[in-house]
């Protein structure tokens, strides 16, 4: 099943869940990442009927090679046979309806786009990626294209909340330290990080206040890949773009 969100301006998002592709257990069964050990086959299947159900182009949309890091991509033209996806951790493009595509299993995918200026991004953040700075990095990279934050549209994706994701106590000092509002506290009282809320504070304080988090957990939904339940599991895909 795919979730999509839309803005009577243009800007395009859309969320999966695990179901309704063609990957065996433990991958069951819309796995769409490629480097967790599932048939690159099969995984190629799923991401063209994903795309196909999206009325997107499926090698028209741009992938990353997700490296828990700040780096940004710009995807501004066509790719070639040999080109691979970036080592990056956010995406960014001025390109009307090329679609952008983050992978998570617990992570947060944080999609943005100004359909105004026709610009999009998306970006990977995971605990590594937040305390980095990806998503100022992405708002960053999307200005250069012409967008203005007190017009990007920005949604996250299924991800584990801060309820759930438990750390040592120190891990949590040092996400509050560098991340004002991400140290939280687990049901059981423990040291917590909560991404999402890390992820809003991030936007506000680059001017982007048309953000919706998602209210799915991960790591308590069944019909989400969550590392941290699993551990060798699928990945779940973000998408945005901005119409042509």
């Amino acid at each position: 099943m795919i979730e999509r969100h839309s803005t009577t301006s243009g800007a395009r998002f859309a969320f999966t869940d695990r179901w309704g592709g063609a990957s065996a257990a433990p991958y069951d069964t819309l796995n769409l990442g490629g480097a967790v050990g599932d048939d690159p086959a099969t995984v190629r299947h799923n991401r063209e009927l994903t795309a196909k159900a999206l009325g997107l182009d499926p090698a028209g949309v741009r992938w990353m090679n997700q490296v828990h890091g700040r780096e940004v991509a710009i995807a501004d033209g066509d790719t070639g046979p040999g080109d691979g996806p970036p080592a990056a951790d956010g995406v960014v493009t001025a390109r009307r309806g090329l679609a952008l595509a983050v992978l998570t299993a617990d992570c947060a995918p944080v999609l943005l786009a100004d359909p105004v200026a026709g610009v999009a991004g998306a970006a990977h953040a995971g605990r590594p990626g937040l305390l980095a700075g990806v998503v100022p990095a992405t708002v960053t990279a999307m200005r250069a294209l012409g967008a203005e934050p007190g017009r990007i549209v920005a949604r996250t994706g299924p991800t584990v909340c801060g309820r759930c994701y438990e750390v040592p106590a120190e891990m949590r000092r040092e996400a509050e330290r560098l991340v004002p509002g991400s140290g939280a506290t687990t049901r059981r009282g423990t040291p917590a990080i909560d991404i999402p809320a890390g992820v809003r504070e991030q936007l506000a304080a680059c001017g982007v206040t048309d953000v919706a988090l998602s209210p799915v957990c991960t790591l308590e939904s069944p019909d989400h890949f969550s590392y941290r339940r699993e551990g060798t599991t699928g990945r779940l895909a973000a998408y945005v773009w901005v119409d042509a």
